[in-house]
């Protein structure tokens, strides 16, 4: 730090106070009866202000520049505008000590011996408020919130701005040790406000807003009269009693010394936004001194350190831009770095620092050694294992513990000094001296090597990566190279004021001056560029600069000497400058020159640099040619043409070698046919045909199809124009094809049909397939047209390809909801698996939806597929006919509460209550063990009470009542029901005889009760009723059995077709078929059979606690006739079923499908409302 002074005015008056207008351009000085007003660039004096009449003890000046004020001991504030205008006055009680600006609210604190004054332009009086002590100094914070006031009894007091009290500051000494001046840091960076307190105990304290002090006091060994910070709040300023102002770091630390003077200092302020200092005495002088802040820094390599703050030292990576801060806490004066070494002079001792790992990128210092001397040195360097200290002509060479182990003696003043490496402990040092002289020197060796001597003094010195060349730079700015060995010079160049060789390559090197930055590579010309400041090193394609205090990285591209090395055709070498750092077009030029100049080498180095790996391959592949014995550098050289775009140049190479071929492909490949013909000729058929092919392709690829197509034809490829014609939808081209083609020619005709195909004309591609007699493909392409009518003809003439047909038809079925349909078509695609499955998801929808009737019409669907897959799949019978018995139970039970629920959800019905009567007796005869999905017995008690009581049936009502009571009731039933229940109980507690009597067993004459729980059988003989099918009444049928031997066509013959042989000649029974529908009818007036043979057999065989199934044996089947039985002729492997009636009026029909029995007149009266079996859904005209 120097301090140069600018300009000194001397008065007769004592200068109490100065103040800079904020944007510091004047000065304004409170100076014994008057307020001056200097310039504060010159020091002029502007004019005088009087307004005073006593002594002008300070002045202030608002932060927007517009007002000053001045206090004085005649007790009065006097408000100045910028244009020296006095505008306003006001008094207080005592003297005015000292004044200050809100920085903000440009508020105006006056304070006095006895109170201070708080005023605005906005307010018309000024608020008052006392104080214990005198007011010595004042200031307010950057916020402009708080101010603080500096007393004579050694407080400080912390007020806002209304003039509370917030804090309060005493100071050890008390009133021994009063507050004499005062200042807060205006640095923006500080997170807290910080206070700088000195005061006459020859103390320096720094205090935070809240009071808490910061830091131990710092003696200053004088009476501190005055204290002000820099702008940025960096430094602070300090004078008094020791005739002087000193620089203080912003923690107190001092710096230096700004200028001496006679008396004491009693003010002293920093100029806004500068470095400028003005200071005024008590003797009337006033000063004015600029302050030049020296750069103190190092490099080696990327690594910089500098000197920042005075104190501290940052050391900085240029390539990562990573910082480091060493806090030193005093002045740096000189700063060096070598390697993992950095060296740190202090005024009482240097520091060494070194780094903790070798990695290249580590930033972590740490302390090696102290050596606690002080040395006065004009330059330092820092070694592995020592330091050098630089005295004028005097080097010392000084261990780390401080033993001084070598010195030298120059016979000049020693201008500059580097370190260029070396062994630890014995690194070489380059010297240059005032005189010229130019030498090396090493650490362990005390006789320096002269290697220049040069008729000037050396201003720079730098040497190449090698050893090999010296640069220096003189002091007629003369940049001079030369050859270490030979001693000779190799060049030199003007306008330069430092030099640096590039630590990367041997032959490279720049240099700085007069705003340029020059790059010279060998002895090539020099490339120059805009630049400011000092070239201090050459890293690669970094140019480390030096431009007033800040180091800067310069990514320069060394585009020009790489080019420069090319023109010579030194492709290696210009590879080594690209690897610098050039751009990727410079990349892509290098590599090319060096293909084309068959430098393999280089180009495939510079290719793999910008990943192009079209040329790589064609390197590679040269190069495996060159292994394999090939040395025609004009083939490699015409591949290297055809790939850079040279075709012409190309061909002629090609033809050259005898290659001809390869420039037909390129021509060709290049779509330049008409080139291609004109270098085939004409009388090469093979190779025109196959331009013709190539032609096409091109035309193809260049959206011209239709040409393409046409030349594919006429070069005969049939496959490709088929497809160019496809994919563009003509037809005609297609059909015309295809009835020109061979039908021994498959592919395209195939080929052509696919495409008809998706072009939705099914009818040509049928005929193609006709023509080609590809009847497979013939029915796939009825099947994915949905052409089901054709396939399904085709299928009936060639039934090999029946699930070819039938599987998608089914699925088509299932997609549009044709379930039904779709099971018969799985099933005569012999797919079984998937009409079960088709059936069973059928079933359970409808049992979702409450549609009863379909569920039970799908479940004996299911149980006859069963008994298809019992019958076909002998693995499987038995599971197949226990689903087939579960499924035709399960059919019926969904059939009949199809009613129940009609009956329970719809308003209008047409069943009679005896029916609903019957079946609601019949499901819960049937339910007596299991629950059924969808299946309501809440519903079914409840339709049971409901007929029981219209039927005379009252027990059976009141105990269907008591079972509802019991179960969880709807809403919608719960009053019907409770009503119901009340009813019922106003009945008698019996059942109609009519009812009872009706559940007689035809085969034990034995009455039943109305409602079961061993199920739908006699509980005398266990006999099994059989119901009819529509209103569930009980049958006067008899099941039989035929006797071990008997066959079902031998039972067939025996059983007379005939009337039986019987007395009752009368009788006449009439057998009515309907096609094979079976219908016993018998005349009213046919008497009684007698004793018939089967009569006696059921009567004798009957009784008993388990069921005795009636077998009959030859006799009597004789004795039969085939109008009084009924035969279920259940297909295999199911036995048949025979029934015989017994009640000669009871006329009886049974479906020759489901085998289901009914009540004649029933059974005709629904087929006419139905036209169809009621169970079963078989039409009544369609064949069994």
């Amino acid at each position: 730090m120097r301090a140069a002074q600018v300009w000194q005015d001397k008065i007769c008056e004592r200068v109490y106070d100065v103040a800079f207008k904020p944007d510091g351009s004047q000065l304004i000085v409170a100076a014994g009866l008057r307020v001056l007003v200097y310039d504060a660039a010159d020091g002029a004096n502007i004019q005088p202000l009087k307004g005073h009449k006593d002594i002008v003890y300070c002045v202030a000046y608002a932060k927007d520049g517009k007002r000053f004020a001045s206090g004085s001991a005649d007790k009065s504030i006097i408000i100045w505008t910028s244009k020296l205008e006095g505008i306003l006055k006001y008094t207080h009680n005592d003297s005015i000590q000292c004044v200050s600006y809100n920085p903000v609210t440009h508020q105006l604190a006056s304070c006095s011996s006895g109170d201070f004054g708080l005023w605005s332009p906005e307010q018309k009086s000024v608020n008052k408020h006392k104080v214990s002590s005198k007011i010595t100094c004042c200031g307010w914070t950057n916020d402009g919130q708080y101010l603080a006031l500096g007393m004579m009894n050694g407080v400080v007091s912390i007020r806002n701005k209304n003039g509370e009290e917030k804090v309060k500051i005493e100071r050890p000494g008390g009133s021994s040790s009063p507050i004499w001046s005062i200042a807060w840091n205006p640095s923006k960076d500080e997170h807290n406000d910080i206070l700088a307190v000195a005061d006459w105990g020859q103390k320096l304290s720094f205090y935070q807003l809240s009071g808490k002090q910061i830091g131990a006091d710092r003696t200053l060994n004088y009476d501190p009269c005055c204290v002000s910070y820099f702008s940025k709040g960096e430094y602070i300023v300090m004078g008094g009693s020791d005739k002087q102002v000193s620089l203080y770091t912003k923690d107190g630390m001092r710096l230096g010394t700004i200028g001496e003077q006679n008396s004491w200092v009693w003010t002293c302020r920093v100029k806004p936004e500068s470095n400028c200092v003005v200071l005024g005495c008590q003797d009337g002088t006033i000063a004015c001194y600029q302050l030049t802040f020296s750069t103190v820094h190092g490099l080696y390599k990327d690594r910089y350190a500098y000197r920042d703050s005075m104190t501290d030292v940052i050391v900085q990576h240029l390539i990562t831009e990573q910082k480091v801060r060493i806090r030193c806490r005093e002045l740096v004066k000189k700063i060096a770095i070598y390697r993992s070494r950095l060296a740190i002079q202090l005024p009482e001792r240097i520091l060494i620092y070194e780094l903790r790992s070798d990695d290249s990128s580590d930033m972590h210092y740490h302390s090696k050694e102290k050596i606690c001397q002080k040395f006065e040195c004009n330059l330092l360097v820092v070694c592995s294992q020592h330091i050098i200290l630089c005295q004028e002509k005097r080097l010392q060479c000084l261990s780390f513990t401080s033993v001084k182990e070598k010195e030298w003696v120059m016979e000049s003043l020693i201008r500059y000094i580097k370190v260029i490496g070396g062994p630890p402990g014995r690194e070489g040092l380059l010297v240059g001296l005032k005189n010229g002289a130019i030498l090396k020197i090493f650490v362990d060796n005390p006789f320096p090597i002269t290697l220049l001597k040069l008729s000037t003094s050396v201003r720079c010195l730098d040497m190449s990566a090698y050893r090999k060349k010296l640069a220096v730079v003189d002091e007629h700015n003369t940049l001079l190279v030369y050859d270490i060995n030979s001693k000779e010079l190799l060049f030199q160049e003007p306008n330069a004021n430092s030099v640096a060789w590039n630590t990367q390559c041997e032959n490279m090197l720049c240099f700085s001056g007069n705003g340029y930055l020059n790059i010279k590579a060998s002895n090539f010309p020099v490339h120059q560029q805009k630049m400011q400041g000092f070239v201090v090193g050459y890293n690669g394609s970094k140019i480390f600069c030096l431009h007033v205090y800040s180091m800067s990285a310069v990514e320069v591209p060394q585009s020009a000497p790489m080019y420069q090395y090319l023109e010579k055709k030194h492709y290696k070498e210009a590879y080594q400058i690209a690897c610098l750092g050039v751009t990727d077009s410079d990349w892509r030029d290098l590599a090319t020159e060096a293909l084309e100049g068959l430098d393999f080498e280089t180009a495939k180095k510079a290719f793999i640099r910008i990943r192009d790996l079209r040329y790589l391959d064609l390197i590679s592949s040269i190069e495996e040619r060159k292994k394999r014995g090939e040395n025609d550098n004009e083939l490699f050289l015409a591949d290297v043409y055809a790939f850079q775009g040279k075709f012409h140049e190309a061909a002629k190479l090609y033809k050259r070698t005898g290659h001809e071929s390869r420039a037909l492909s390129m021509y060709t490949d290049l779509r330049m046919f008409e080139y291609a013909k004109e270098f085939v000729g004409t009388t090469d058929v093979k190779s025109s045909r196959m331009l013709m092919a190539k032609q096409a392709d091109w035309a193809k690829s260049s959206n011209e199809p239709r040409a393409a197509a046409e030349m594919y034809l006429s070069a005969g490829e049939h496959m490709k124009a088929i497809d160019i014609i496809g994919e563009h939808g003509w037809v005609d081209m297609l059909i015309d094809i295809a009835r020109k083609l061979d039908k021994a020619e498959r592919e395209p005709l195939t080929k052509c049909a696919l495409h008809l195909k998706r072009l939705k004309h099914h009818g040509y591609a049928s005929e193609i397939y006709s023509k080609m007699g590809d009847l497979k493909a013939l029915l796939q392409l009825h099947v994915d047209s949905k052409n089901w009518e054709e396939a399904l003809s085709l299928v009936e003439k060639h039934p090999q390809f029946k699930c070819d047909v039938f599987v998608p038809y089914a699925q088509w079925l299932a997609e549009n909801d044709r379930f039904e349909e779709a099971q018969k078509a799985f099933h005569k695609a012999g797919r079984q698996d998937s009409a079960v499955k088709v059936l069973e998801q059928l079933t359970h929808n409808a049992v979702v939806e409450n549609r009863f009737s379909d569920a039970g019409y799908y479940y004996w669907m299911l149980s006859m597929q069963c008994l298809d897959i019992a019958r076909d799949y002998e693995e499987q019978r038995d599971e197949m006919l226990t689903k087939f018995k579960r499924f035709q139970h399960l059919a019926e039970l969904y059939h009949v509460y199809h009613s129940i629920q009609r009956y329970t959800d719809e308003p209008f019905i047409s069943d009679i209550p005896e029916t609903l009567f019957n079946i609601c007796r019949f499901l819960l005869n049937n339910l007596t063990k299991e629950t059924l999905q969808g299946i309501s017995k809440v519903k079914i008690l409840y339709t049971l009470a409901q007929q029981s009581q219209k039927l005379g049936a009252y027990r059976l009502a009141r105990s269907c009542y008591e079972k509802l009571l019991e179960l969880h009731i709807p809403s919608r039933f719960q009053a019907a029901i409770e009503r119901g229940s009340m009813v019922i109980r106003a009945k008698p507690c019996h059942d109609s005889e009519d009812l009872t009597e009706a559940m007689m067993c035809y085969r034990c004459s034995n009455n039943n009760p109305l409602l079961s729980n061993q199920g739908s059988m006699c509980i005398n003989c266990k006999q099994p009723f059989i119901y009819s099918a529509s209103s569930y009444e009980v049958l006067p049928l008899v099941q039989f059995y035929l006797e071990e031997g008997i066959s079902d066509d031998e039972a067939l013959s025996l059983i007379d077709l005939e009337v039986p042989h019987t007395d009752q000649g009368k009788a006449q029974e009439q057998d009515m078929n309907n096609s094979e529908l079976q219908t016993l009818k018998i005349n009213d007036d046919l008497d009684d059979e007698g004793d018939h043979p089967f009569t006696a057999k059921i009567s004798f065989e009957q009784g008993g606690s388990t069921f005795v199934p009636v077998k009959v044996s030859r006799s009597v089947l004789r004795s039969m006739s085939r109008r009084d039985v009924l035969i279920k002729r259940w297909p295999a492997p199911l036995r048949w079923e025979y029934f015989r009636s017994l009640l000669p009026d009871v006329s009886i029909t049974m479906c020759p499908t489901c085998f289901k029995m009914f009540q004649s007149e029933d059974y005709e009266l629904l087929v006419l409302q139905h036209n169809c079996c009621p169970y079963c859904r078989r039409p009544i005209d369609e064949p069994h």
